[in-house]
């Protein structure tokens, strides 16, 4: 298959977002419909329990394992040259745990997106949702946007909203937010590919 639509999604962990993505490409025939696939797992931990989804559906993963580059430049070298073996048309971010310097922010631009647990611009960063429930706020949600240089302020995409209700932990709407994310990222992704 042409590379004009290739997919190549970037993980640290569980994948949950990025086994959404896969099995919306597979459910919704984006292989016909939009001549894309997902081409490539890769995570920085080899660990990652997301790979073994990937592998079980015959996709390319790779490890680019952080530790054992001297620097973060070094490390986004050795990942820019992975991820551009497959010729990607996007490249998603699903629970990623890299911060990214500027040099791959700009080699990717145009192509690279990022899934966020709140409605930006509200609480971007870390522990938002600890953080959006401290605030008392009656709503949270997650943006899925474009990366850039600066954190979590790219144009965003799509966003869904879910509210935030008396006695609620970080982890009770940390897992009402991941069931939003799994609807929006995929729909965010085809939106960008159909184009």
């Amino acid at each position: 298959m042409s590379s004009a639509n290739n997919i190549v999604i970037l993980i640290s962990g569980s994948g949950s977002n990025m086994a959404a993505i896969v099995e919306a490409a597979q459910s919704r025939h984006w292989s016909t419909r939009h001549g894309a696939r997902v081409a490539a797992v890769i995570s920085n931990r080899a660990d990652a329990a997301g790979l073994v989804f990937a592998r079980e559906r015959r996709i390319d993963t790779a490890v680019v394992d952080h530790k054992a580059h001297a620097s973060r430049e070094a490390f986004d070298a050795a990942l820019m040259a992975e991820i551009d073996r497959h010729r990607p048309a996007l490249v998603v971010l699903a629970g990623f745990m890299r911060i990214l310097t500027p040099g791959f922010v700009q080699h990717y631009e145009g192509r690279l997106i990022n899934i966020h647990p709140s409605l930006l611009p509200a609480f971007p960063g870390l522990n938002t949702h600890q953080r959006a429930i401290d605030a008392g706020c009656r709503f949270a949600g997650c943006t899925v946007h474009r990366v850039t240089a600066e954190l979590d302020h790219g144009e965003y995409l799509d966003q869904a909203v879910v509210p935030i209700l008396p006695g609620d932990t970080a982890q009770v709407l940390a897992a009402r937010v991941l069931s939003q994310e799994h609807l929006i990222y995929p729909r965010a992704v085809e939106r960008l590919i159909a184009r």
